[in-house]
């Protein structure tokens, strides 16, 4: 797959990974803290995640529908965890990672109807 291919999954996780970084730190502005650690370190994880597989998409590597299908369990996680608050800023990032998440299953199955490649390809 070419990277155009991969366009809308590549602005997805890039947009998951911004709503992300401002819910951690919008979190780390509220009153209780505490309360929103869990939710500040999956933001963390899941950004994360989300720019490994923007990068793997742009190099076209062959492990990006591998990653793409964890980011999107990631993302899930994420979303499931910013939807049991009430902030605005958990809301917008749990709607950014159901959408990076439902583009990253996409563009997974779209790449292993193409060409299912070996979790790690061999080294030449």
């Amino acid at each position: 797959m070419t990277q155009q291919q991969y366009q809308s999954c590549i602005e997805a996780c890039n947009d998951c990974a911004a709503a992300c970084d401002h819910c951690a730190a919008s979190c780390l502005q509220e009153q209780d803290v505490a309360s929103l650690a869990y939710c500040i370190a999956t933001d963390i994880d899941c950004a994360q995640v989300c720019r490994v597989c923007v990068g793997l998409m742009q190099r076209g590597s062959k492990l990006a529908s591998s990653l793409c299908e964890a980011c999107a369990e990631i993302c899930d996680a994420c979303a499931d965890e910013c939807e049991q608050h009430t902030h605005e800023h958990c809301k917008d990032c749990a709607a950014a990672c159901r959408r990076c998440a439902s583009e990253c299953r996409s563009m997974a199955g779209m790449a292993q109807s193409q060409v299912r490649p070996a979790a790690i390809p061999p080294r030449h």
